[in-house]
């Protein structure tokens, strides 16, 4: 195991040695995930639940979705869903003080799950990334790590902070801002820029490949001045991908679905001072699709660090060959699991 690291036992070895049943709290892919693994593990799965708001007598995989009350005896309580609502949370929060929760995390793309095999097989990037990054961030990734890896709810709560934290600190952003949003969704990121730029900035290129979600984005950035929104995929390259809408917010560059047109920040030929980039499992693609900016302008970056299980090691590292003046932070704000991770380099 890695010094850095205080678990010595995955979520999965915690689970298989207590030989207890696992109570399976969740309905979505998340679950389907975890109850893959549980399935080639051999672990005992008692039954599936769900906030009480939300049972309506389904049935997943197989199992009658029943309130968590209906269960008797002695089990675990897998959490396999997300959630940033604090009410969500602050329930996840307190079933830990009454029952044995514990949550496995699987990846939101991607096969690799973040396990022993895994920290054994990538033991050296790990370490390389840890050394990469700024000391004050390194308690914070140890900590991630830690709750990834064992599936402590207390190893998570501990490297929480809220966003006016990093925002009002280590990267402020100003009133020249040339902004660029990858994952522009509906514009709740534009919303960010103005909060914390005080509503000022030079120019916003806002990037969405979704055309339904695009069309929101255009209504939401309507009357903003200097404002280019493109319905893109951002990538590696240019030309034509295949992009599966299906899954809303988290619609990404796939092997199925239907063709759009992708593009590099590179070939978008702008000043950029700022990107933020979530793009749904492609921020590695598309940091190397940006790398003459990078190492050209060196503008701030807000990457999402979580999508894909090799990213908590390969997209510092990225940045780091591509342009070794970067000074790499990281912050983890509210969610259950580990999602909303980010990389802040400046």
């Amino acid at each position: 195991m890695l010094d850095f690291m205080r678990e010595k036992e995955s979520s999965w070895e915690k689970i298989k040695s207590s030989n207890l049943p696992v109570v399976i709290y969740g309905m979505g892919n998340g679950a389907d995930k975890v109850i893959d693994e549980f399935n080639r593990l051999g672990i005992e799965i008692k039954g599936v639940t769900a906030s009480d708001a939300f049972i309506r007598g389904q049935i997943f995989r197989g199992f009658k979705v029943k309130k968590l009350s209906e269960f008797e005896g002695e089990f675990i309580i897998a959490v396999a869903f997300a959630s940033s609502i604090p009410e969500v949370m602050n329930h996840i929060y307190s079933l830990s003080e009454e029952y044995n929760v514990i949550v496995p995390v699987v990846p939101v793309f991607g096969d690799e799950i973040f396990n022993r095999e895994f920290i054994e097989k990538y033991s050296e990037e790990i370490e390389k990334a840890y050394e990469a990054i700024e000391d004050e961030s390194k308690c914070i990734y140890a900590g991630c790590l830690d709750f990834m890896f064992g599936g402590n709810l207390g190893a998570l709560k501990s490297v929480t902070s809220d966003k006016d934290e990093i925002f009002n600190g280590i990267f402020k952003l100003n009133e020249s801002e040339n902004y660029l949003d990858l994952g522009a969704y509906k514009g709740d990121t534009v919303d960010e820029l103005l909060h914390y730029s005080n509503g000022r900035y030079n120019s916003i290129t806002a990037v969405e490949p979704d055309n339904k979600t695009f069309k929101k984005l255009c209504i939401h950035n309507e009357g903003l001045l200097n404002c280019e929104n493109i319905n893109k995929a951002i990538y590696s390259q240019s030309g034509v991908i295949h992009f599966d809408s299906a899954a809303g917010r988290q619609s990404t560059i796939s092997d199925k679905g239907k063709e759009v047109e992708s593009i590099t920040v590179d070939d978008l030929n702008k000043p950029f001072s700022y990107i933020k980039m979530d793009v749904e499992g492609a921020e590695y693609e598309a940091i190397i699709g940006g790398k003459n900016v990078l190492r050209s302008f060196k503008p701030k970056l807000n990457i999402a660090l979580y999508h894909r299980s090799k990213d908590v090691f390969r997209l510092p590292l990225l940045i780091k060959s591509i342009n070794p003046d970067y000074k790499i932070h990281i912050r983890r704000h509210p969610y259950i699991p580990c999602w909303d991770m980010n990389l802040y380099c400046v």
